[in-house]
């Protein structure tokens, strides 16, 4: 598959402002500084679609995007795990995110984006058992994949996938620097979205 056009849809902060339903949702996950708005513009051509922010954090709602015409959406989860926002602020992000994996029917899949760097934290812990639980598990994309060597590369997938509980998920490891990841991402996301065709394990 091959994003050839996307633009933005619509911004939520709850579900009374998502956009009218349509057709199937991938959404996007992940911790605040994990590079998510720069694998966004990756895989959908784009230098700018997701905006890349200098402050950690800063995105407080859902972004919904079309891609190819409306042939299915991408949606960019607010970042989560900040330590610098408040508590209530951190809570209300994680209403908003478990507000649409509960309300949103046409959402089919949601990527999570974990730093191959380091072990999974609590917070991602916690997102991928809510995913499990709503069915929409399976997918994870290991971000900053140039940063660490070839050989330690194996190891710190199967930390991922220790630390997740995330036995039979594919991951796929992507970088934003080097382009690299994004051909098997997105190979993934058309397997969600085709009906009836089991997902590769």
């Amino acid at each position: 598959m091959n994003i050839t056009k996307s633009d933005l849809l619509g911004i939520a902060a709850k579900p009374a402002q998502y956009p009218e339903a349509g057709p199937p949702e991938i959404a996007f996950a992940g911790r605040s500084n994990v590079g998510k708005s720069s694998l966004l513009n990756l895989l959908t051509g784009r230098k700018a679609l997701a905006r890349v922010s200098g402050s950690p954090g800063k995105t407080r709602t859902i972004n919904f995007y079309t891609v190819n015409d409306d042939a299915f959406r991408i949606v960019d989860l607010p970042g989560y795990g900040y330590a610098k926002v408040s508590k209530s602020v951190s809570a209300s992000w994680g209403d908003m995110i478990e507000a649409y994996l509960k309300k949103r029917d046409t959402l089919v899949k949601v990527v999570l984006l974990a730093d191959i760097r380091h072990a999974p934290s609590a917070q991602d812990i916690q997102m991928y058992d809510w995913l499990k639980s709503y069915g929409l598990d399976g997918i994870i994309a290991a971000t900053k994949a140039d940063k660490i060597s070839r050989n330690a590369l194996e190891k710190q997938i199967a930390l991922i996938r220790k630390t997740l509980g995330a036995k039979d998920a594919v991951i796929v490891p992507v970088s934003a620097l080097k382009r690299t990841g994004v051909k098997e991402l997105l190979a993934e996301i058309e397997l969600a979205l085709t009906p009836g065709t089991p997902e590769e394990v």
